[in-house]
């Protein structure tokens, strides 16, 4: 072998050794790009996931959006459920609202009426939308709403306050083990959005 044989040897490793890494980091970053992609394209699918995840297994605590039947079932007097109530604002919402009481107790079957008070404190025109959970998850299947302010925007002038009505019965088909449950309502200011 030459001198120059010799010397152009290294070189020519030295060069594969080079496009060798380049073909690595090339894979490598295709892989990444991939990996994020797919985590991003996960992330989008996670909420249409969840929701068909709660429908079927009822836990996600979620309240139809929509006025019940009146109940003709009957009134199960040999239960009683206690409902508690909760309310809360979201961050940023200027308003003060809460259930007219903290809890209630029914029988299954039996139509109740309670109202929730809010005030607008911001010092203009505002809309807001309160959007409901039942706890346990389970129960929202059985929590039944024949009226309900939830369902409708709520507009309320500067200043001004409202008292509003919620009307409902607990299913007689409430499992048994369940003996309390919490409706809680979020008010959201949608004011932007109206």
């Amino acid at each position: 072998m030459s001198t120059e044989q010799q010397q152009n040897e290294p070189q020519t490793q030295t060069a594969e050794a080079n496009t060798n890494h380049q073909k690595k980091v090339k894979k490598s970053v295709g892989k990444l790009v991939f990996t994020v992609f797919a985590m991003f394209a996960f992330g989008f699918a996670l909420v249409p996931l969840y929701d068909v995840f709660c429908d079927i297994t009822g836990l996600n605590g979620k309240t139809a959006n929509t006025a019940a039947e009146v109940n003709d079932s009957g009134i199960d007097t040999s239960r009683t459920i206690k409902v508690q109530f909760l309310s809360r604002t979201a961050q940023g919402a200027p308003w003060k609202f809460e259930p007219e009481m903290n809890f209630i107790e029914v029988h299954p079957g039996e139509m109740k009426f309670v109202k929730f008070y809010a005030k607008n404190q911001s010092g203009r025109y505002a809309v807001a939308q309160a959007v409901p959970s039942v706890s346990p998850g389970q129960a929202a299947n059985y929590f039944q709403k024949i009226e309900c302010f939830c369902f409708n925007q709520q507009p309320l002038e500067a200043d001004n306050d409202v008292w509003m009505p919620l009307q409902f019965y607990v299913d007689v088909d409430l499992p048994e083990h369940i003996e309390e449950l919490t409706l809680s309502y979020t008010l959201y200011d949608i004011t932007d959005n109206s």
